[in-house]
């Protein structure tokens, strides 16, 4: 019996290295394959890469290399230990193959009699578990990554709802705010995806950093104010009041520096709290010439992202149109200053107007936020048209945009001052702000749904929608009496117009 290897396939043992007179399992086939106990099961035992060759089946030989001379080195006998080890037996792995390609100057098996041969063809399965510590680095890495989107993200819809409270509570710059929302209304209303309810996300964890970063800075020079004020109360004129007069004028130079600096170098939070690294930036920037075009871009780039204009006409259009139609039958409606005569019957004429108004204009504002045309929402035939398709989704519509309408009304009250007005349109944003989503998504589901509704499902679904509408019109009614504007609160119908509309009167 011959063994050869071609130059390729010199690999003995995957993984090991072989003494030629090691007793183990390969030499015991390889002793018996010389004495002619050769089986085909006894190929099986040779790990893949090791080609047997016998005299007995020539056509198995490999005639790629001519056969080397077959050396015998003895047997080595095959012993028991006297004693049987106590410890359960150890499950023999199998080998993972790995195809290795041999230079063609690579010495035959037979040059190697005096030496051990290092076995490179295969790596066995155990080497396979080295890798667990890179999957589970990548696995952590994942979930690491999932945790800093979660917190991102909150952080991003923390950050819209307060900065959209602010806009709510300056006049004239409230249309921005409402201009959101039925922006919001208008892309859940195209495309009926909740994703798209949110549409300045990857903006707002920027502003947020923005404004936080700004306050927490703001802060210390408001308390350094106030204290110089009270020395100025107390002893005006003196050194303390002069020095505290020039201290406050460099703290505020200095901090003013120091935003204008963190918001040019991007406005992340961390940029707050280094002044020298953004010293040392700009310093870096004005060296290489190019920080007027690159801040020029980054906020070209950043106000075009806010679509300031576009949320700014979007929101006039809606507020002229609901208030097209709210604008006389609530002018009816308050027309009663006392219990009896003419004006009761305005007022009660007005109501009745107010329950249809009430049930369309919710729609009447997806349609034209959806189309984004003035027109639309005076396309009153086409809206109910609309309705037939979902009659039930709409009442549900109906029903959240009444029931969140409610609270507002509560917090207008007792007003509070102008400079803390924005805790009274963050309620307003907080409420309003899932109304919109559900009004979008029902016009969406009437816009899908290609047949009409049976004629007896929109009856049964209008008829529980005059009562909701007549019981919310009649606690209107009242706010008149718990609101700081009298007769005015009944014109805010803060669901459909600006959020407070007379906070200039404040």
């Amino acid at each position: 019996m011959t063994a050869t290897a071609s130059a390729p396939e010199e690999t003995v043992v995957p993984g090991e290295i072989i003494s030629p007179r090691r007793t183990d399992r390969y030499t015991h086939r390889l002793r018996s394959l010389r004495t002619g106990g050769w089986s085909p099961a006894d190929r099986d035992g040779f790990p893949e890469g090791v080609r047997v060759v016998t005299e007995s089946a020539p056509a198995e030989r490999d005639r790629s290399l001519p056969p080397a001379p077959w050396q015998d080195f003895g047997e080595s006998p095959f012993e028991l230990p006297a004693v049987l080890p106590t410890q359960p037996p150890v499950e023999i792995r199998d080998f993972a193959q790995e195809v290795v390609e041999f230079p063609e100057e690579t010495t035959s098996l037979s040059g190697l009699a005096g030496e051990p041969v290092t076995a490179i063809g295969a790596v066995p399965a155990r080497a396979t578990e080295l890798s667990l510590p890179s999957a589970r680095s990548g696995v952590v890495r994942r979930i690491a990554r999932g945790i800093a989107w979660l917190v991102r993200t909150l952080w991003g819809i923390v950050s819209l709802t307060v900065l959209l409270a602010f806009i709510a509570a300056i006049p004239v710059v409230n249309f921005l705010a409402l201009g959101y929302l039925l922006e919001v209304e208008g892309r859940v209303a195209r495309s009926g995806r909740l994703r798209d309810a949110f549409p300045l996300l990857p903006l707002a964890p920027r502003l947020g950093s923005l404004v936080l970063g700004t306050w927490l800075w703001i802060v210390p020079l408001r308390l350094l104010s106030h204290l110089l004020g009270d020395i100025h109360l107390i002893q005006p004129g003196s050194r303390a009041d002069a020095l505290g007069h020039v201290l406050l004028l460099t703290a505020a130079g200095l901090v003013t520096i120091h935003l204008l600096l963190a918001v040019a170098r991007g406005g992340a939070l961390s940029c707050f709290f280094r002044p020298i690294k953004n010293v040392l930036w700009l310093r870096q920037r004005w060296l290489q010439g190019d920080y007027w075009t690159t801040a020029e871009r980054e906020v070209g780039a950043f106000l075009a992202g806010l679509r300031l204009r576009h949320h700014f006409l979007l929101g006039l259009k809606g507020f002229v149109g609901a208030l097209a139609w709210l604008a006389l039958p609530t002018l009816m409606f308050a027309a009663a200053n006392r219990t009896e005569g003419g004006p009761v019957l305005i007022t009660l004429l007005g109501a009745l107007l107010l329950i249809p108004v009430l049930s369309w204009v919710p729609f009447l504002q997806a349609h034209l936020a959806a189309e984004n045309r003035l027109g639309a929402m005076f396309e009153l035939r086409r809206v109910r048209s609309l309705y037939r398709h979902a009659p039930f989704s709409w009442l549900i519509t109906i029903l959240v945009t009444l029931l969140f309408a409610l609270p507002m009304y509560l917090f207008k009250a007792a007003m509070p001052p102008r400079d803390a007005l924005w805790l009274v349109t963050l309620v307003f944003v907080v409420s309003i702000y899932p109304v919109k989503v559900l009004t979008g998504w029902a016009y969406h589901r009437a816009l899908r749904q290609e047949r009409p509704s049976h004629w007896l499902w929109r009856w049964v679904c209008w008829f529980p929608t005059l009562p909701l509408l007549a019981f919310y019109i009649f606690l209107l009614h009242f706010t008149q009496f718990i609101g700081k504007y009298g007769k005015l609160t009944l014109f805010e119908h803060h669901s459909f117009l600006v959020p407070s509309p007379y906070s200039f009167l404040n």
